[in-house]
């Protein structure tokens, strides 16, 4: 039955979902890799589709920004809806100053000085890490498409402006070897964690923190294709 959030019905969404922070980015993979789409969720905009990609069955479905966002609907996904796995693809910052915009980077754990696990269900961590079985599998269809990306810590940050922004991410970079910094993961694996269920990260570098190179939002929400086609690759191989 439908939640609050989801305005959806058990067997509308997929096993497998990928997971955007944008929502306009899961429509612009739903209207670019799925065929037969149906519109599962737009309850405040947050755009859920199912499809077929190459004759398997997969959906796609924004999360928001912010570990509360994802935190919501990746529970409800996995609790309500019998989801076993969620694919995030996201973008990110870069700390290391090696790291190029459009460069790929796959979670191997992601750090946090969030409170989220601990208020969650009274968990005192600070690294959360993604499925083994379903990271292998991602980082095995990044290299078969002739992708190498960056398989590393992330940080998962609770603040999108802060003060003193290059000790701050420097000292991540040194003390915890985070290489990039986003927004959702920890609380994506963390509830996939406690849920018995599979949960990974690809991220695409959309700016460097270090030489302050970026690409503007239009791209964010429509270029950044490589992580995409992994990611549904990845689906239809579970």
């Amino acid at each position: 039955m439908a939640t609050v959030h989801i305005g959806a019905e058990k067997g509308d969404i997929a096993k497998t979902v990928l997971m955007p922070g944008d929502p306009l980015r899961a429509k612009f993979v739903a209207d670019h890799y799925l065929t037969d789409v149906t519109l599962f969720n737009d309850v405040r905009n947050m755009l859920g589709y199912t499809g077929f990609y190459k004759g398997h069955r997969v959906s796609v479905m924004g999360s928001g920004m912010g570990m509360c966002s994802i935190g919501i609907y990746s529970y409800e996904l996995y609790h309500f809806f019998d989801v076993e796995n969620i694919i995030r693809i996201g973008s990110t910052g870069a700390y290391d100053p090696n790291l190029k915009v459009y460069d790929l980077v796959i979670a191997d754990s992601a750090y946090s000085e969030s409170t989220y696990a601990l208020a969650q269900c009274g968990r005192d961590r600070d690294f959360a890490y993604p499925s083994k079985s379903l990271n292998e599998r991602l980082i095995e269809l990044a290299h078969q498409s002739g992708h190498h990306p960056v398989i590393a810590p992330i940080h998962t940050h609770d603040t999108f402006y802060v003060e003193n922004t290059a000790e701050h991410f420097s000292e991540k970079f040194r003390k915890y070897g985070c290489v990039c910094v986003e927004d959702e993961s920890f609380a994506l694996f963390h509830n996939a964690e406690i849920l018995g269920k599979n949960a990974a990260t690809i991220l695409t570098v959309a700016n460097n923190l270090v030489d302050n190179s970026s690409v503007d939002s239009e791209k964010r929400q429509n270029a950044f294709t490589a992580m995409m086609e992994i990611a549904l690759e990845t689906a239809i191989s579970l």
